[in-house]
């Protein structure tokens, strides 16, 4: 019976799902690439404008929207584009117990607000100051809290799914070799500075607030110090926390999300950090998964890699932590003596798109650079880069349609857990910069050096030219010594012709 269940999660549970949805999409790209036998090519915009003076080398960037959206690869690739991925979610959402005649229209009209993010995203004047991102957010935010949200939309912001398949995805454009370097460094960062995050938001709300309720106040403490909406609701379940209570940490840590995701990379920029601290800085600090992927690119590509990889480490902390607080909780709160949360759950609780981030990691490092080249590996990520945007531009409008800011206001029950967030985020950047600085610095260990897709390519072009230019340095001795040799024989000739004419006289 047991089996019977573990089998079922493998194909109906969301972690399992975002993770086989992720390998199909790698899978696809691959073989398309690969072989040339079609294009996988996802939707893309490229830059448009509504009438700046640019200068030149602008200019020849910039493509009229309308001589976009009017050519047939736009149709043909926005067709693939909801063709794979509304199948893909379709099937995942169906395998969940879900019906499809639900999702279906709501997933065609989140695609539509999506493409409009996308369109806006991509004006040459608001490209300059927010990525697309940030668009999905503010345009979900606005839809959110002035028309609202229609019921029938709902079935489609799966804000989680839709990250966490994205995640997958973009696990092959990490080199592994960059977490086995990391991996330590990540773990001093996660597992050093978590628990006592936890512990320290535990103590200021006991003892400085006073707040009864302690449900509310562990899963607000581990939504704040691992990774937002996941953690809460493990911890949330662990500890018995009321609807409400799970809906009041997760709409907290969504609203701070947003907030660190725009700022934190200005100003760690501003403070000159450099890409790795600044990275493993926002991997701690910043909530969800997705926005500490997102908030890494920002300053570059090892940010967003060691973001990606600190935050990574930390949510393996989600079920060790849900265990042990189902285990105080059932002792010392509701004194039953007895734990809801048995020592398997830690597996339960594990999320599952680490596995499949870590394997597409494996994947491209160890099996597809070796086989086909740096090149050609870039050029899969390429492809598969377009998809996972598309999978985080569908979250970031979710968490822009689920967020509404009057049902926040009402549930902040006094200003309480706001000033707890408050205190206990302050506490855990303060803590985690001095961290990243004791690791990350140079000053005590050597800085970790981070490398890309493109660092190998660059490689490759590199190895290529010093051996073209070595080919061309030898043809060239060769030439000389050809003419060297020409002349000698040439002399030689002379001499002899010389001496044959004295012979003859």
């Amino acid at each position: 019976m047991d089996n019977q269940r573990k089998a079922s999660n493998l194909i109906h549970t969301e972690d399992w799902l975002s993770v086989w949805i992720g390998v199909i999409i790698i899978a696809i790209g691959s073989v398309a690439v690969l072989t040339g036998w079609f294009d996988f090519s996802a939707l893309s915009f490229k830059t448009w404008t509504v009438g700046e003076v640019l200068s030149d080398k602008d200019a020849s960037k910039v493509v009229p929207l309308l001589q976009q959206i009017s050519s047939w690869a736009f149709w043909r690739k926005t067709l693939v584009t909801i063709l794979v991925l509304g199948t893909l979610f379709g099937a995942g959402v169906k395998l969940q117990g879900e019906k499809l005649r639900k999702f279906i229209p709501a997933f065609l009209a989140l695609f539509v607000i999506a493409v409009v993010v996308r369109i806006v995203s991509a004006e040459f004047t608001l490209k300059r100051y927010l990525e697309w991102a940030f668009w999905a957010l503010i345009i979900g935010l606005l839809i959110s809290n002035t028309v609202g949200v229609p019921k029938w939309l709902k079935p489609a912001i799966r804000t989680e799914f839709y990250i966490k398949t994205g995640l997958v995805v973009f696990g092959f454009s990490v080199l592994f070799s960059n977490i086995a370097k990391f991996g330590l460094y990540g773990l001093g960062i996660a597992w050093g500075v978590t628990p006592l995050v936890i512990l320290f938001m535990w103590w200021f709300g006991n003892k400085v607030l006073k707040i009864n309720n302690k449900p509310l106040l562990i899963t607000l403490s581990a939504a704040t110090s691992v990774c937002g909406t996941s953690a809460a609701i493990a911890t949330g379940a662990a500890s018995g926390a009321k609807k409400e209570d799970l809906s009041v940490a997760i709409s907290i840590s969504i609203i701070f999300t947003i907030l660190m995701m725009i700022f934190e990379p200005m100003v760690i920029e501003w403070l000159g950090m450099g890409q790795i601290m600044g990275g493993a800085l926002i991997g701690g600090t910043v909530d969800s998964t997705g926005a500490v992927v997102l908030a890494g690119s920002a300053l570059g590509p090892e940010a967003e890699q060691v973001a990606s990889l600190v935050k990574m480490i930390q949510n393996i902390l989600i079920g060790f932590i849900a265990f042990f607080v189902a285990i105080y909780f059932a002792r010392n709160v509701d004194h039953t003596g007895k734990s809801s949360v048995g020592a398997g759950e830690i597996w339960n609780r594990f999320p599952k798109f680490i596995l499949g981030f870590m394997v597409a990691s494996v994947v491209a490092s160890i099996i597809f650079v070796p086989a086909f080249g740096a090149e050609k590996t870039n050029a899969v990520n390429k492809v598969l880069g377009a998809y996972k945007d598309w999978a985080f531009v569908l979250a970031f409008t979710s968490i822009g349609l689920d967020t509404n800011f009057k049902q926040i206001a009402k549930s902040m029950q006094g200003g309480k857990v706001l000033w707890l967030y408050i205190v206990g985020q302050t506490f855990n950047i303060l803590l985690t910069f001095a961290v990243v600085w004791l690791l990350l610095s140079g000053h005590l260990f050597p800085t970790p050096d981070i490398k890309t897709f493109d660092d190998k390519e660059e490689k490759v072009m590199e190895k290529r030219e010093i051996r073209a230019a070595k080919k061309e340095l030898k043809m060239k001795e060769e030439a000389e010594r050809a003419e060297v040799d020409f002349v000698e024989a040439e002399s030689q000739l002379e001499g002899a012709a010389e001496e044959a004419a004295e012979g003859a006289k």
